[in-house]
């Protein structure tokens, strides 16, 4: 029997992210992790910009996403070398179609609220452009009806982010190992570790469920309702091949338009063009012909430009989705030492890695610098 001091169950972007803040603080910290296929960190476009985002109508969420956003530059600077997969590349919120237009002033007018309300997005880097501007910006793009320049927007590797988390956590003295943890061992009211399918027992005074969409599971061993459900994410990516244009790829903004869609540009022409959002698709990470319909149908619409490009794959993610559209975060009632990190939906590169820091301090008894009150899971009984 193996004993720390916690033992993080998931090693996505969220539980990436506890452990490396735990060892970061002198917490002995096993992450243990069982790679399922369907992760939604490793199939996620990765925008962090939630002023656009359409869950920025909730002054929860928001709050919360800001905080989130902000802290990005701060961890990457502190992690080991360069390759993290995070940066500022802008981001163009665009109106493609006559239809689009109300919707377009209704999100332009509640961020001008929110730059009055909290200093963001800024208005010194927020600015209309015309269409001929913006495909200055992004080649592809269509002829759109109207377009904002967010200059401040950015994008994240999920995948690259959550390696370099994992790595820099190493060094700190994370162990970290694959496997299915099986059960959550408690004794009088308290976690004393985990169990897993390999017959391996490990003692910890603490335990964070960070297993996304799977986190449910452990509900039973913890006496509580994890309301978490997968809803399928399919993301094309693209290679548009070398383009006549005055910028790499790698520089081009963020698109996001209406219709869930989305295109994020990354180095030697990738494009990754999104998403679907499936609720009910249970654990299958399928791709579907349906799927690709919906997102090429709505990528070209968006991106005429795009007609050419090459397909180069199709990942998809099954999002940890709670029926308020907020995160379950922070200790569970009914345990003493056991603490959740899931429920973050279509939006979890972009909250993931804060929420990782806030858990972590909550489990060294540490007061969060943001009140974990509002997405504590005793809320849904509330």
């Amino acid at each position: 029997m193996s004993e720390h001091d916690a033992v993080v169950v998931g090693g996505g972007l969220v539980g990436a992210s506890t452990a490396y803040h735990l060892a970061r603080n002198g917490t002995e910290t096993l992450l243990i992790d069982r790679e399922d296929e369907g992760r939604a960190t490793d199939a996620g476009a990765g925008i962090v910009f939630p002023a656009t985002s359409s869950r920025s109508a909730s002054p929860t969420w928001f709050a919360f996403a800001l905080e989130a956003a902000d802290y990005y530059p701060e961890l990457a600077a502190a992690l080991d070398g360069d390759d993290h997969g995070y940066a500022r590349t802008g981001l163009l919120s665009v109106a493609v179609d006559p239809d689009e237009v109300d919707d377009y002033l209704e999100e332009k007018r509640r961020t001008e609220r929110r730059t009055a309300e909290r200093g963001r997005p800024r208005a010194d880097r927020t600015a209309e452009i015309s269409a001929e501007r913006a495909r200055e910006l992004y080649p592809p793009l269509a002829d759109a009806e109207r377009v904002t320049h967010y200059a401040d927007g950015a994008r994240v590797d999920g995948r690259a982010f959550t390696a370099a988390l994992c790595e820099t956590g190493r060094s700190l003295g994370v162990t970290t190992e694959r496997g299915d943890v099986t059960g959550i061992r408690v004794e009088n009211g308290s976690v004393r570790g985990v169990t897993t399918a390999a017959g391996d027992a490990y003692d910890a005074d603490a335990v964070v469920i960070a297993g996304g969409a799977w986190s449910p599971r452990f509900g039973a061993d913890l006496g509580v309702d994890v309301p978490v459900e997968p809803q399928r994410g399919q993301i094309l990516h693209l290679d548009v091949g070398p383009l006549d244009a005055p910028r790499p790829s790698g520089e081009w903004p963020i698109v996001k338009a209406f219709r869930h869609q989305y295109q994020v540009p990354w180095p030697d022409g990738r494009v990754a063009c999104g998403a679907t959002r499936e609720t009910g698709s249970g654990f299958a990470p399928s791709v579907t012909l349906e799927g690709l319909r919906e997102v090429s149908t709505e990528a070209l619409r968006v991106a005429p430009g795009l007609a050419d490009a090459r397909h180069v794959e199709t990942r998809v993610g099954l999002r940890p989705a709670s029926p308020d559209g907020l995160p379950i975060l922070g200790p569970v009632p009914s345990v003493e030492g056991a603490f959740l990190a899931t429920g973050h939906g279509p939006t979890g590169l972009t909250l993931g890695p804060y929420s990782g820091k806030l858990v972590a301090d909550a489990v060294r008894g540490v007061e969060p610098e943001t009140d974990l009150k509002p997405f504590r899971v005793d809320r849904f009984g509330e």
